[in-house]
């Protein structure tokens, strides 16, 4: 059964059609990905899901319920919370600072904790900088930040908006099988990511984006093997 469900998603900035009708969702346990080129589309999809920007047509389903023009406070408390292209963490908040305020719907203090503790399992290195700035970390760690930060809600779904850009490959490693052990613990992943190579490695569906539309969808083996997405995406190997 499908938590995450769009039907004939537009969305416009002015004039300009940045997502064409596009349809796609998130089953159960799964990690899916939205490869695409720059100017795609991605990033809009992103921000239209986590409330940020309104849609000018369609629907959007979250656990069965019609959330398609909830704010993003609301679709955080819904399930679903966005770790953002970029990071946007609080550069002069510390490392707790700023993933207390990824938890800031949540009112039970016990549960917070519990939290705290899952991302520091997760992320031992932001621990061990707990007190630090957010803004003196290294790329890689501010990263981990603004995934740790979204994980604080507890939600169910967690969308990752480009979380590998301008990171070191090993970096980029050590993330992704991160993403992968989040998924075993029973979160939900919607991925948006320029290397699509990785992307699909750990995704269990995937779909191609294209101007705004969905031009082709399958598991992520079946898109790592097309050849129109090894020539486009994968370097052609």
């Amino acid at each position: 059964m499908a938590f995450l469900e769009v039907r004939d998603l537009h969305v416009r900035y002015g004039a300009v059609k940045a997502v064409r009708g596009i349809s796609f969702s998130v089953d159960q346990g799964e990690i899916v990905t939205i490869i695409g080129a720059n100017g795609a589309g991605k990033s809009t999809i992103m921000n239209t899901l986590a409330g940020l920007l309104k849609p000018a047509a369609g629907t959007i389903l979250l656990d069965g319920k019609d959330v398609t023009n909830l704010q993003a406070h609301a679709m955080v408390a819904g399930g679903a919370a966005l770790s953002p292209e970029g990071r946007q963490i609080f550069p002069r908040l510390t490392v707790r600072e700023n993933l207390a305020l990824g938890a800031y719907l949540q009112k039970d203090k016990g549960r917070v904790e519990e939290n705290y503790e899952r991302v520091f399992s997760l992320f031992p290195r932001l621990k061990e900088r707990i007190g630090q700035m957010g803004g003196t970390l290294s790329g890689g760690e501010q990263q981990m930040l603004a995934v740790a930060r979204a994980l604080m809600c507890d939600p169910r779904l967690l969308m990752l908006d480009e979380p590998s850009l301008g990171l070191a490959p090993i970096m980029v490693q050590e993330l992704f099988a991160l993403f992968a052990r989040i998924q075993e613990a029973g979160t939900m992943i919607l991925l948006v990511e320029q290397n699509a190579r990785m992307a699909l490695q750990i995704s269990d569906r995937g779909y191609v984006l294209e101007t705004g539309r969905i031009v082709l969808s399958g598991t992520g083996r079946e898109l790592r093997e097309n050849r129109k997405v090894r020539d486009a995406y994968l370097g052609g190997l």
